[in-house]
């Protein structure tokens, strides 16, 4: 017999993650700031630089967009499909029981031999429609960011980036910002 106490305490809880990050315009301004937040109680751990000589976008996580675009357009078809599913098995059962009122127009029983082919096909159309929007969605949505970091990094500008807690992000933000000179011309 086993303890589901014990396991549960093994599991580690997970945390929220949350994400800051800074364009700076070289490897000197990206290296102060670094050493900045360090100074300050934030550690490395939590801290990436981002550019030429430092870690690389792919190393840290930062996807292309059209990666995005395509890890979204399956996600939402996947989901778009099952849902296509869904609605053709209730549209079929509905048109075949008595207790729903539905318009002889749209009553499946004039097509029963036909019927089932309504499932499959609301969910390949539902899934294709979901595999579209979920590709808009990815690459005008988040691959849109990763975008312009990745532009800024070919252009030789720096990312550092700073992870963790909510508090540790907001503290680390805080800190650049009281450091940041305004240039005014």
């Amino acid at each position: 017999m086993t303890n589901t106490r014990t396991l549960r305490r093994n599991t580690p809880p997970r945390r929220q993650s949350h994400l800051a990050v800074i364009e700076l315009p070289d490897e000197i301004s990206a290296f102060q700031a670094y050493r900045l937040l360090q100074y300050h109680g934030i550690s490395p751990e939590n801290l990436a630089i981002v550019g030429d000589g430092y870690s690389s976008p792919e190393r840290i996580g930062l996807l292309r967009p059209m990666q995005i675009a395509q890890r979204k357009s399956f996600a939402l078809s996947i989901m778009a499909g099952s849902l296509g599913a869904l609605s053709g098995t209730f549209l079929v059962l509905a048109s075949n029981s008595q207790e729903f009122a539905i318009p002889p127009l749209l009553s499946l029983q004039n097509y029963a031999p036909h019927a089932w082919l309504i499932i499959p096909g609301l969910s390949l159309v539902s899934g294709f429609l979901g595999a579209v929007i979920g590709g808009l969605i990815g690459f005008f949505g988040e691959g849109t960011a990763a975008g312009i970091y990745r532009h800024r990094l070919r252009q030789g500008q720096y990312l550092l980036m700073i992870e963790g807690s909510e508090k540790l992000v907001r503290w680390g933000q805080e800190v650049l910002s009281q450091y940041s000179t305004s240039r005014l011309y």
